[in-house]
């Protein structure tokens, strides 16, 4: 059980904090949402929305740049240095949604035809639609919106506030593009100067944690023999590898849930899923493949590495094996982030819980375990302290009907963002306001 530190503003603190919070505008952050929703930004082809992002954030009062990845892509960097004395604190955020938006992502988003899978905004009331209206852009809106209003009550800041947004957050890997995604855009960040002492990370989910998730990318191979439609079972040289692979795949689902048992510690809890199976010719369906591919990505847990993972997945199928030596099977693990956590009696994670305790009017409790991996596990691994700060996901009560599952991550009840935008300006006063001797630092 982690406990929350008490150490109560003073007077000064808060009035800074009350005359900033009333300069928070749902107005201003709902058109920010609207228009950057508006620019589309798909993993590795940010370059609009980034270059919109830092003219946005220079008009509020910040020195912001583009930092340019290629022709393609970049990410944004602003700054507001304080008086001197303390601590740099980086509020971040990807800028890239998860899909296309266009017809290469179809079939596989299932019916197309909702307004959080299309790239094109919409309003209605209090609420913002549209890919990524929800994650990533609401988190970057809620967050340039601390940022504003931060500057506009004229708090006095000892330390420099950075406010961030990197392409490459979602967790894919796109040739075409250099390889975008898996955390290249806040690994370029951070290696070339961007040195903040503590970040947070806005996204989903109403608690605060220290800790995140890495994955690991398996590709499990069933091997049999090219096949033709027109000859019956049992002729010999004729192996399936189709209907093993059915079986593989159950017995595989049953290890991703023993595995998320076996594997959870701290506030995480490492789950995996099968995402595709691929077979064959479409366009000729009478020759059965010689080769069915399972993919399937594993979260791991930040006290377990990439390696001890490939491990655990190499045992399952030695005795996978074992117990099926008609099976013929390969496998490799091709790709792999390794998890990232922070004390939680660290500064920014204690100012994000008392951010947190203030607007809430309750101890913090114990969180739901967590499995979604951020751009937060790789500021971790640089070495920064990071607290993870959000809002109640998903929405409810959309006017709109909406994807099941997952979606377009693209609806957005601005209401629900403010609370989380108090939380996070108490934990900038918090910490901007006070030296670097009683940050910790």
């Amino acid at each position: 059980m982690i406990s929350t530190t008490p150490l109560p503003f003073s007077t000064e603190q808060q009035a800074w904090y009350e005359r900033a919070c009333a300069k928070l505008d749902t107005r201003r952050l709902q058109k920010l949402l609207f228009e950057l929703t508006g620019i589309h930004s798909p993993t590795g082809a940010a370059r609009e929305a980034s270059q919109f992002m830092a003219d946005y954030l220079a008009r509020a009062g910040l020195t912001a740049s583009y930092r340019r990845m290629n022709d393609q892509t970049g990410n944004v960097v602003a700054e507001r240095r304080g008086s001197g004395g303390g601590a740099s604190l980086m509020l971040y955020s990807p800028i890239d949604t998860h899909l296309e938006g266009d017809e290469t992502d179809q079939p596989w988003i299932g019916e197309p035809d909702y307004v959080d899978l299309k790239p094109k905004p919409r309003m209605d009331g209090d609420w913002v639609f549209g890919l990524g209206a929800s994650n990533p852009k609401g988190m970057i809106a809620t967050l340039t919106e601390v940022a504003t209003a931060l500057i506009e009550a004229g708090v006095p800041l000892k330390g420099d506030l950075i406010v961030a947004m990197a392409d490459g957050g979602m967790p894919v890997d796109l040739a075409a593009r250099d390889q975008a995604g898996m955390s290249a855009g806040v690994t370029h960040l951070l290696s070339r100067g961007v040195a903040p002492d503590f970040a947070i990370v806005m996204k989903p989910w109403n608690w605060v944690y220290h800790e995140e998730p890495g994955m690991g990318w398996f590709k499990l191979k069933v091997k049999g023999s090219l096949g033709y439609a027109g000859v019956p079972r049992g002729t010999p040289g004729f192996r399936s590898s189709v209907v093993p692979a059915a079986h593989v795949i159950l017995e595989l689902e049953q290890w991703l849930v023993d595995y998320a048992e076996r594997n959870t510690s701290g506030v995480v809890k490492p789950h995996g899923w099968i995402s595709g199976v691929r077979a064959g010719w479409p366009e000729r369906p009478a020759f059965p493949s010689a080769v069915t591919e399972i993919f399937f990505d594993v979260r791991i847990n930040p006290r377990t590495t990439p390696g001890e993972v490939k491990a655990q997945f190499a045992q399952f199928v030695a005795d996978l094996r074992a117990r099926h030596p008609d099976f013929d099977l390969d496998w490799e693990m091709y790709g792999s982030v390794p998890g990232g956590t922070t004390s939680p009696e660290n500064w920014i994670v204690q100012s994000a819980r008392r951010g947190w305790e203030h607007i809430e009017q309750r101890a913090h409790p114990t969180p739901d375990y967590l499995g979604g991996q951020t751009d937060g596990a790789a500021l971790r691994r640089f070495g920064i302290p990071t607290a993870r700060i959000g809002w109640p996901w998903p929405a409810a009560g959309s006017p709109e009907p909406l994807a099941e599952g997952l979606g377009g991550m693209g609806a957005t009840y601005i209401p629900d963002l403010m609370p989380c935008a108090h939380k996070i300006m108490y934990a900038v006063i918090d910490t901007l306001t006070r030296t670097r001797e009683e940050v910790g630092l």
